[in-house]
């Protein structure tokens, strides 16, 4: 028999932060505290105001007292698990990592008796689903369903999903993003769907094709190298121009080969020039990404990689998720976030992750169809322009684990990881780093891409003019704009006295001011 249980709690303070109102912590909240599963708290936090309240901030979700659960001292501890779940399954969506957790906490019987509990009700099919795909087997003595309509498992009101396939035995569609083996969840903003809404792809075709072939296909190239140079730049790295060529060239092949460990290895091999220092391949030992003490060399992580043991699982499961979504009619951007966050999360070789992590935005953008006009989409450029935000949506993922990883430092001054990580690599909320991709990929449409074609258009026209009046080569021409670009519109007395000595004072004034009238 089940000890009785009471997850309702009221608390001034909760994990660390005082809670806004007077009232009863309830659903995911409520269950983590309440069972101490090993996990990240839930943001935001529900809370059941004492009064008709009803808001929402960062932190917390208010709602009115007509929402709160009766789970009453002289309720079965399961009992009352159930009606804690039911709620956050209506108001918060699936969080797969605090079912992962239930899993591991309670007995079998203790799981079948939650799925008992109003059998064929929409709930207790989706509960039951969830955990029978998580554990990868049936519960013993629970028996297919029949005579239901099917019900999605993901209610897509809250978060995203695909369209699904059946599931015969719980009458459900499955419809998660992913597999078993790796599947985050995003949830459905205002940002998000006002995103979507706006149909970027379209909007984008329309305004390219307004745009001469010729400039599109030039500004692709400049594009590529300036995405190159940037995705090194967010590393802290000054490659030489043959190495960020290099990588370009790899970026604008993205989407032609399918996503494999073995593309995974050869990317990686791209990027590392200089093996002499770096262990190929997947990793066999642990990983940090952080600082070293400089007194004692001990790590000081900001993100602790997968564990070396779990990396293959977790990229086989990265794999077959990217399938699933390629195949899927799936957004592309939010596709991939999903793969590319997940791959630098799991951080799974020694080097070059985060400009894989960088590439694979660009294969799934490239698979999905999202560009169809030759033009790689510079992200790095915008990431490296909001790199502040780009630190912070990497951070709300990984500092918040670091509670829930238990490691000691090695000889070398690594990390070797003590516990069970593996479920925190496969089934996060990928909500913001989803939301941040958008908005680089619209200031890359908005901003980014048309002013490398405002700046060739300008270019063409510049060039026309100084072709007329002096028959410069080109090599000098390019010479001249780059001056003039970099000293505000004006040539630098260095400039006039070695390279452009030829031109009299009046014909670099004539120069200058054609400059400014065409690039200002």
């Amino acid at each position: 028999m089940n000890k009785s249980a009471h997850f309702s709690q009221q608390k001034l303070i909760f994990h660390g932060k005082q809670t806004p109102e007077e009232g009863n912590i309830i659903g995911y909240a409520a269950i983590i505290d309440q069972l101490n599963l090993p996990m990240p708290m839930v943001h935001p936090i529900i809370l059941i105001s004492n009064q008709n309240k009803s808001y929402q901030n960062k932190d917390w979700y208010i709602l009115p007292n007509t929402y709160l659960v009766e789970d009453h001292q002289d309720l079965d501890e399961i009992e009352a698990l159930y009606k804690h779940l039911v709620f956050a399954l209506k108001y918060e969506g699936i969080n797969l990592l605090v079912f992962k957790k239930l899993t591991k906490h309670y007995a079998e019987a203790q799981l079948t008796q939650l799925v008992n509990i109003q059998p064929t009700g929409q709930y207790s099919r989706r509960i039951w689903f969830i955990i029978e795909w998580l554990i990868g087997r049936e519960l013993d003595g629970k028996e297919n369903l029949s005579k239901k309509s099917y019900i999605p498992v993901v209610d897509t009101a809250h978060q995203y999903a695909v369209t699904g396939t059946k599931s015969k035995r719980h009458l459900v569609v499955n419809n998660f993003l992913g597999t078993p083996q790796f599947c985050p969840m995003i949830k459905k903003t205002e940002k998000l769907e006002k995103h979507i809404q706006t149909n970027l792809l379209d909007f984008n075709n329309k305004y390219l094709n307004g745009i001469r072939k010729e400039i599109l296909q030039r500004a692709s190239a400049f594009l590529l190298l300036k995405d190159s140079k940037a995705s090194f730049s967010i590393e802290g790295e000054s490659p030489k121009s043959k190495r960020a060529t290099r990588w370009s060239q790899a970026i604008g092949q993205a989407g032609a080969n399918d996503l494999t460990k073995e593309e995974l290895i050869r990317l990686q091999q791209l990027v590392i020039e200089n093996t002499r220092f770096v262990e190929m391949g997947f990793r066999k030992k642990g990983g940090f990404v952080g600082e070293h003490d400089r007194l004692s060399g001990e790590p000081i992580p900001e993100h602790i990689s997968a564990k070396w043991q779990d990396v293959p699982q977790l990229i086989s499961g990265l794999v077959e998720t990217n399938k699933k979504l390629i195949n899927s009619e799936m957004d592309a951007i939010i596709s991939a976030s999903i793969i590319a966050f997940g791959f630098v999360f799991i951080h799974p070789f020694e080097d070059g992750n985060g400009r894989i992590h960088r590439y694979l935005i660009h294969h799934l953008l490239a698979r999905k169809q999202f560009s169809q006009q030759g033009i790689i989409f510079p992200v790095s450029a915008s990431i490296l322009d909001h790199i502040d935000d780009y630190r912070k949506v990497l951070e709300a993922y990984s500092h918040p684990l670091l509670e829930f990883i238990e490691w000691e430092a090695t000889k070398d001054h690594n990390v070797h990881m003590l516990n069970e990580t593996i479920d925190y690599y496969r089934y996060y909320d990928a909500t913001l780093q989803t939301e941040f991709l958008y908005d680089c990929v619209v200031d890359t449409i908005e901003n980014i891409i048309p002013q490398e074609l405002a700046y060739l258009t300008n270019y063409d026209v510049f060039k026309e003019v100084i072709d007329e009046e002096f028959e410069m080569p080109d090599r000098l021409i390019a010479l001249l704009v780059k001056f003039l670009g970099q000293n505000n519109g004006s040539l630098s007395k260095r400039a006039k006295e070695k390279e452009f000595l030829a031109l009299s004072e009046k014909e670099v004034k004539s120069i200058e001011k054609t400059y400014r009238e065409i690039f200002f």
